[in-house]
Parts: C-alpha cells; sequence; structure tokens
C-alpha cells in the first residue's frame, strides 16, 4: 500500500531585511537585521506535514539553482526530515528569492526574482521515482510553466499512476484564474482561501457564499474535495455533502505573524485527508495546525505534532457563525 505526501512546485529563499524606514528615491537607509528562512509552498508545506506527522514520508520536488541558497533550501528541508533526493537543479539560474525590506513596526516591501523556479515543470518530476499515496502542487498563478500547461500534465501523468493530486493558488489580483479551471478534472483535493475561490467562480467570497462556490467548483470538475479556508470559517464540499467548521476565536495578541497560515492550514488537511480521516476531521486538523501557525511570526516554526498544537488550542472557543 502506497504511503506518504510529495509536494511539488514553487520552492524559494526569503531574505528579510530589518530597516528602519524604507527610503525615498536616491535616499539610503541601513539594514540593522537580517535574516534568511525558506518559502514558497514546497518548503512551507513539506515542512509542516512532517512537522504535524514525524512518522509520514515526505518529499519535495522542485528546481533550484546550483547556489548556496539551494543548498540552504536542501539543508533546511533535510533537518525537518523531509526527503530532498528528488529537487533539480538548474544549470543556467539561481535560486529563486524574495527579497523583503521589513520597516520595524510598519510594513514589508517584497522583490521577487523567479529563478529557477519559474523553470519547473513536468520534465523535473521523476515519476518513476515517486511511490507516494499523494501529490500536492502548488503555486498556480506563481510558476510560469506550470500555468502554461505542465501543471494540467503533471496532475494527469499522477493520475494515470494512482496518485491522488491537491492543488493551491497564490491570491492575484488579476483576471488570470481561468488558466486554473481546465486543470480541476485531473484534481482530488482543491484547497485555497475565499479570495481564490471567489476568482475562480466569480461569486463574490462573503461568508454565506461559501457553499454555492464549493459547490460550482466540484461542479467543475474536482474529484474529491473543495476545501476553502477563512479567517472566519472553513468549509469541504465532499460527494455532495457540505461541512463547515468555525474557526478559533482569538483573544487579543495571539497572532504573531500569518505568513504561512494559508500553508498550515493545506499540511493539516492533507495529513487527515492521507489517514483517510472525515471531513470535518480534515478541517479540524487544518485549523488547528493554521491556529497554531498564527503564534509565531515565520511561515513554519509554529506548526508542530498534531498533540502540542492541540494543546496551544485546547483552551480556545470557537467561533459563532
Amino acid at each position: 500500500m502506497r504511503k506518504g505526501i510529495a509536494v511539488a512546485g514553487t520552492t524559494l529563499v526569503d531574505k528579510i531585511y530589518e530597516i528602519s524606514a524604507y527610503p525615498s528615491s536616491g535616499e539610503l537607509t541601513q539594514i540593522s537585521k537580517i535574516k534568511f528562512s525558506v518559502g514558497g509552498c514546497v518548503p512551507n508545506t513539506a515542512s509542516d506535514i512532517k512537522n504535524i506527522n514525524p512518522d509520514l514520508p515526505v518529499y519535495a520536488i522542485g528546481r533550484i539553482g546550483a547556489d548556496s541558497d539551494g543548498d540552504y533550501v536542501k539543508k533546511t528541508l533535510t533537518d525537518f526530515g523531509v526527503d530532498v533526493s528528488l529537487f533539480v537543479q538548474s544549470e543556467t539560474e539561481k535560486t529563486s528569492f524574495t527579497d523583503v525590506m521589513s520597516v520595524v513596526g510598519g510594513q514589508r516591501t517584497f522583490f521577487c526574482y523567479a529563478g529557477a523556479g519559474a523553470e519547473f515543470g513536468l520534465e523535473d518530476i521523476q515519476f518513476d521515482k515517486l511511490s507516494v499515496k499523494m501529490l500536492h502542487l502548488g503555486y498556480f498563478l506563481l510558476s510560469k510553466k506550470v500555468d502554461e500547461g505542465d501543471g494540467i500534465k503533471i496532475l494527469q501523468e499522477a493520475q494515470k499512476r494512482g496518485i491522488s493530486t491537491s492543488i493551491d493558488l497564490v491570491s492575484e489580483n488579476s483576471d488570470r484564474y481561468s488558466i486554473v479551471l481546465p486543470c480541476l478534472p485531473y484534481t482530488d483535493n482543491l484547497i485555497i482561501n475565499e479570495v481564490e475561490a471567489g476568482k475562480l467562480t466569480s461569486i463574490e467570497p462573503k461568508r454565506e457564499n461559501l457553499p454555492l462556490i464549493a459547490r460550482k467548483l466540484s461542479e467543475k470538475g474536482v474529484k474529491q474535495r473543495v476545501i476553502i479556508h477563512t479567517p472566519e470559517l472553513s468549509v469541504c464540499y465532499h460527494n455532495g455533502n457540505l461541512t463547515l467548521l468555525p474557526s478559533f476565536d482569538l483573544p487579543a495578541g495571539f497572532i504573531k505573524g500569518t505568513t504561512g497560515a494559508g500553508d498550515a492550514f493545506c499540511a493539516g488537511s492533507l495529513v487527515a485527508i492521507h489517514e483517510g480521516l472525515s471531513d470535518e476531521e480534515v478541517l479540524r486538523y487544518g485549523s488547528i495546525a493554521a491556529t497554531a501557525s498564527l503564534c509565531v511570526a515565520d511561515a513554519t516554526s509554529g506548526v508542530m505534532e498534531l498533540s502540542k498544537m492541540q494543546k496551544i488550542c485546547e483552551n480556545l472557543k470557537r467561533k459563532v457563525i
């Protein structure tokens, strides 16, 4: 029986530069602190899955450069226990990265270099070496070759080989969401937020519209679950049945950062799906993981083994909806 989850797609390094103020054109500002972290669907989701269930085989699949940033990605994921043997190194491009200018107590500005990640596509997945139960592919709308047709080919090949598929997207203010729709018939589990769900269906993602949106996405071809997560609640539409779970009502000061919360929800949901749990448990795993991730400022360190995250949430009440 197959076991394990492969996470494929966007892989990058976040380089966070702490500054006192953002300079105007021609001005200089000093950097007071520099912090590096892995980012993107593959590092975030793969490490979160491994943290939630350390016994579960997890594989990272992506394209990185033959450089120090690529080495950093592989070492970081290896330290989490993720298998990095299926990473592909680009011979021409550097590892994708984002330079983040972070004003202390203020806003962040992002400069992203697409790099090797933009080259990621079907040929980078060694399916003959991949014996897993599930393949998660992300992010659509951020990976050029995936968006231009390789995404659907990857999903088709995975399903042909008996591997369950799931996808997620990035929230983009554009009209490009239509490129994702042809992929839905080859997607077993669609895990997205309310903004992305609204864009895919052209329906305003108000709370009262979420059941309709989930059903519409199912009708567009998703084979198993349409899962939509929002700050207020999460919903799962599966085989004609709708499950709703309110989010935790968090006290003031609980949230230290929101980076990576969506990836954490996705990881929790995937672990529960892999374990064959009910739709309510799928949402509960996702909700607990996302809530734990909010306790820290970075994208991954808040996600731990399920029992530890349950203790964080045990005294929290869920919202009334």
